[in-house]
């Protein structure tokens, strides 16, 4: 008897199957002496739809909601259904004795696999292949300790409470919100709180008003020092007559005398592991990529290269039983610039402590490090190479010292005033040696919120108590408070990290769901609410706002993966709230603007036209949405490619019929009324057409002759 093995992916079945011998590759399967390898593509079996339910539901009508389906009903994704049928049949071959869920190992991966079990009626054993790589040991590894399939009842449990609350809720309200105010309005659990906390910086920049202050500093020479009226305060001045008199007093001065001196020893220890968020925050900060970037690269650097652990993962500790593993990791990176920074360390023992080896600290998956595999730094893309950079030397400064230095701190008095300078003098880089090659934003943090600050890391001279200081100038600086700074993809993940909004494995695709939604928008490195935005959330109702309800949500399906909480108190919640929400959203008297209000009409209705940016280009719409009449604002692009650029043309319909036109360099192909070639007074007609109304580029004229000569030849 044989095991059947499902996947989530083909890449990674053909990767498997190479690994278990299945060397007979068929259209939907690789099958061996003891295995059989078949793949999901992603979903293959989702929610059912409400018109799968009742063909009624097709047509959005406020009366009919809320939709609460006394049982949510499965069924198979079309456009994946032939790969369905495919393990469909495989589940009915009488050779296989068991299963083996081999799809991602977190709980969307869970759900991929029990869906799919549960739509062919699968009832014989299945076991559960549980691996944070895809090294081809980790996967033998895996396949020689396979775990009880039941042992993950509890991981889709919670799997399924999501799936089905973000169906009863963000479909509800979608509903609701569109029909309600007859316009394309989404909500979600996770969505609209988050863009409920970018509106809540955006009103707090709105209302920020600034406020001038000064700041008064001394140049001492080789070191420079600030103004404070005590230890404690920040320096700031909000009385420019006092920051003129202050400054007026001290430029009698010439010299300060030493008050205070002391010197301290610090210690920085090297910064976790990764987690994924925590990556995705540093991939913004320092590499520009956006947060579904980060976790696309990582994506192909563990399932393509094979070269980092189990990306979907929210702890940065590692595991006691990885502690022999280190070395060998190691020893996969000491390649070019890692070389020189890994290679000290395999002399001797490692230093492994509890700051990043903790078991009670790991959850499914540990954190991201790289793994054993050989690197082959050329093989990389620019992305995938930058990506990794920062995870390899993450990994190598876990084992360098802490970094060490002397910071001084001294004080100054001078007419009576105090002034205030720290300097810092390095005793040991530490693990910041790691870095130092690495470019100037290696290990420096974005701060969006800092004001004016003393100068940081200045040396200062050898200074005794008492000592007297030639002070050479006092200046005043004139400065405004800021308000606070909208929010970058890594702040903003800081704050759905810290209200527990969504997942490490889902925050991206929440932020990406709002850009193509057009409620928030990028704005260089920022994202900003649009104005569809702002009008959504005075729109959806209150509770689903906030982001302490979707916490506590996120909290008990937490609960439910660890074996603690109750599903259907959970569910039975969630169906509760969306009765409530969407009864908020019937009896709310608010109005709504379309944000994408055209001057164009309707030719069927004569309304006002939308416009949509939709997968091929935008469309204009018609703001009724009973009427559905909608056109392309632009030429759609087809798959003809053009003969010199050869990118793709617009598809345009003419007095003579359709032809193909590159939007570059404007090359015309004239096409047949089903896309074939046409007759020679066809494309004579259309030359002289367009010779009439403008003078030809060279590209355009010599295209349309050679069309006509091949004409001719044929």
């Amino acid at each position: 008897m044989k095991s059947l093995v499902l996947a989530e992916k083909p890449s990674v079945a053909k990767e498997l199957a190479r690994v278990l011998g299945c060397s007979q590759k068929q259209k939907s399967y690789f099958e061996g002496p003891k295995y059989v390898v078949t793949w999901a593509l992603g979903h293959l079996v989702e929610l059912a739809e409400p018109e799968d339910y009742d063909a009624k539901y097709k047509t959005w009508n406020l009366e009919d909601l809320p939709l609460l389906p006394q049982k949510m009903n499965l069924k198979v994704i079309r456009e994946t259904g032939n790969q369905f049928r495919a393990v469909s049949d495989l589940c009915k071959r009488g050779d296989l004795s068991e299963l083996i869920i081999a799809t991602d190992a977190g709980r969307e991966g869970e759900l991929v696999a029990r869906w799919i079990m549960e739509l062919v009626r699968w009832r014989k054993p299945f076991k559960r292949l549980w691996i944070s790589s895809q090294t081809d040991k980790a996967i033998q590894e895996g396949f020689a300790r396979l775990k009880p399939g039941r042992d993950y009842d509890n991981l889709y449990a919670s799997a399924v409470c999501r799936a089905e609350a973000d169906w009863l809720i963000g479909l509800n309200v979608t509903r609701a919100l569109t029909s309600k105010f007859n316009a394309q309005l989404s909500a979600g659990r996770v969505q609209t709180p988050t863009l409920a906390m970018m509106m809540g910086r955006e009103q707090e920049i709105r209302r920020f008003v600034p406020v001038p202050y000064a700041t008064v500093s001394a140049d001492f020479g080789s070191f420079q020092a600030q103004w404070r009226s005590g230890e404690q305060q920040d320096g700031r001045i909000f009385d420019k007559t006092q920051a003129d008199s202050l400054v007026s007093k001290l430029k009698r001065c010439s010299a300060a005398k030493v008050t205070r001196l002391s010197t301290t020893g610090k210690s920085e220890p090297h910064p976790q592991p990764y987690d994924l968020t925590e990556l995705q925050r540093d991939a913004n900060n320092k590499l520009g990529f956006s947060a579904k970037m980060t976790s696309s690269v990582l994506q192909r650097l563990y399932e393509q290269h094979k070269l980092v652990t189990y990306p979907r993962t929210d702890s940065r500790y590692l595991s006691s039983d990885m502690v022999p593993t280190f070395k060998g990791r190691l020893e996969s990176i000491a390649v070019g610039p890692y070389a020189p920074l890994a290679r000290p360390l395999l002399r001797k023992p490692l230093n492994v402590t509890k700051r990043f080896v903790d078991d009670s600290k790991v959850t499914d998956h540990h954190a991201i490090i790289p793994t054993e595999q050989y690197v082959n730094l050329s093989a990389l893309s620019n992305e995938e190479r930058k990506l990794y950079d920062l995870i390899a030397r993450r990994f190598i400064a876990l084992f360098y010292p802490a970094y060490q230095y002397d910071e001084t701190s001294v004080a100054l008095q001078a007419e009576g005033e105090t002034f205030y300078a720290k300097g810092r003098i390095q005793k040991d880089a530490g693990w910041k040696e790691v870095y130092q090659n690495a470019g100037a934003s290696a290990f420096t943090d974005a701060d969006d919120d800092a004001e004016e600050r003393e100068p940081a890391g200045q040396l200062l001279p050898p200074l005794k108590m008492g000592d007297s200081v030639p002070m050479k100038s006092c200046r005043l600086s004139e400065h405004k408070t800021k308000p606070p700074a909208r929010y970058t993809e890594a702040t903003l993940l800081t704050q759905m990290e810290k209200h527990n909004l969504g997942t490490p494995a889902t925050r991206a695709d929440i932020i990406e769901k709002l850009l193509s939604s057009q409620t928030i928008e990028r704005q260089q490195n920022r994202l900003v609410p649009t104005q569809k935005g702002q009008q959504l959330i005075d729109l959806v109702p209150a509770d689903l706002r906030s982001p302490e309800l979707t916490a506590k949500w996120e909290s008990e399906l937490e609960s439910i993966a660890k074996g603690r909480g109750d599903k259907t108190k959970f569910l039975a919640a969630i169906r509760e709230q969306t009765v409530h929400h969407v009864a908020e959203v019937k009896k709310s008297d608010a109005s709504y603007r379309p944000h994408n209000l055209t001057s164009s009409r309707c030719p069927d209705c004569g309304k006002p036209m939308l416009e949509h940016n939709g997968k091929r280009g935008k469309m204009l719409v018609c703001s009724d949405r009973e009427c559905g009449y909608r056109r392309a604002t632009e030429a759609p692009l087809s798959n003809k490619r053009c003969p010199q650029c050869h990118k793709k043309m617009e598809i345009h319909t003419g007095k003579n019929g359709k032809y193909a036109q590159c939007r570059h360099c404007n090359v015309i192909e004239m096409l047949g009324e089903k896309g074939g070639r046409v007759n020679k007074k066809q494309q004579a007609q259309l030359i002289s057409q367009y010779s009439d109304q403008m003078e030809l580029t060279s590209s355009l004229g010599d295209a349309l002759k050679a069309a006509l000569s091949r004409n001719d030849g044929e």
